[in-house]
């Protein structure tokens, strides 16, 4: 457990219609996280204080430390001076691993590769999607927004925090996560569905964000086959997602989105949009 709070009520000066008033604002807190295997820290993140156990158990499956929930022995969030320390125990199958994926960054949170340490780690192959029999329609899109944004509590709060939900058709949102950092939120995601003991390829990512590259293999990471975002993708991250079999749909806004790859998994013949 931990005593440092997702967010804060600030003092500011407000200047409305060309008058100034003293008045308060909730804004996110944003603090180091240190995640340590072995006694050793691993990577160290600027990130909001919430949902740790999960931000630990997604990061470790995008970073390739853990493949399922059942690598992980324990999670622990310890305070250390104005940051967290979160010490993960793996099985010792697991070392080889996490030796293998080993790395010192500290970065800002718009970078989500801060700190890796060549090019092709940058740009490694993500995991092709396996087999998954989902299916979308233009209103699940719709919906899967629209919750989004609606279940986004701390982000309806200081309007400063990017989201990232879990969405399976004909139930809703199964989770959602929210972070000051888009990786960061994807990763927290992550870690709730398996700590839910869901599959990734029973629904659809949906996130706040740009699609970049390493929220493609973040999605890939979790075998979910379809990632949808309000913003568009990046060329790079297209190239990904064919690589991967997923299905990237951006600019998804109010009734209206783009699909750049994999159109077969929305079925636009039986859907109609429901505000």
């Amino acid at each position: 457990m931990t005593t440092i709070d997702a967010a804060r009520t600030v003092s500011v000066l407000q200047y409305r219609q060309s008058v100034a008033v003293e008045a308060s604002r909730i804004v996110p807190e944003e603090v180091p996280i240190a995640f340590s295997y072995r006694g050793s820290t691993h990577a160290v993140m600027m990130a909001t204080p919430a949902d740790l156990e999960d931000f630990a158990i997604g990061f470790s499956l995008a970073e390739g430390i853990i493949s399922t929930l059942s690598d992980v022995v324990s999670v622990e969030p310890i305070e250390a001076g104005d940051g967290i320390d979160v010490q993960v125990m793996l099985k010792d199958a697991n070392v080889e691993a996490l030796t293998a994926r080993r790395r010192q960054m500290a970065g800002p949170v718009g970078c989500g590769l801060c700190g890796i340490e060549s090019i092709e780690q940058a740009t490694r192959n993500v995991p092709s999607i396996g087999a998954s029999s989902l299916s979308l329609t233009p209103h699940d899109i719709h919906a899967a927004i629209k919750a989004l944004g609606a279940a986004q509590d701390l982000n309806n709060k200081t309007h400063a925090v990017h989201g990232a939900g879990f969405y399976i058709p004909g139930q809703g949102l199964l989770a959602i996560r929210e972070d000051v950092g888009r990786h960061n939120a994807l990763d927290k995601l992550v870690g709730a569905v398996l700590q839910a003991g869901r599959r990734g390829e029973e629904g659809a990512v949906v996130v706040t964000s740009r699609l970049s590259v390493e929220m493609v293999q973040k999605t890939a990471a979790l075998g979910c086959p379809v990632l949808i975002a309000i913003s568009a993708p990046t060329a790079l991250a297209i190239r990904a997602a064919v690589s991967a079999g997923m299905t990237l749909i951006g600019i998804a806004r109010h009734q209206d989105f783009e699909i750049f790859t994999r159109a077969d998994r929305l079925n636009t013949g039986t859907s109609s949009y429901v505000a």
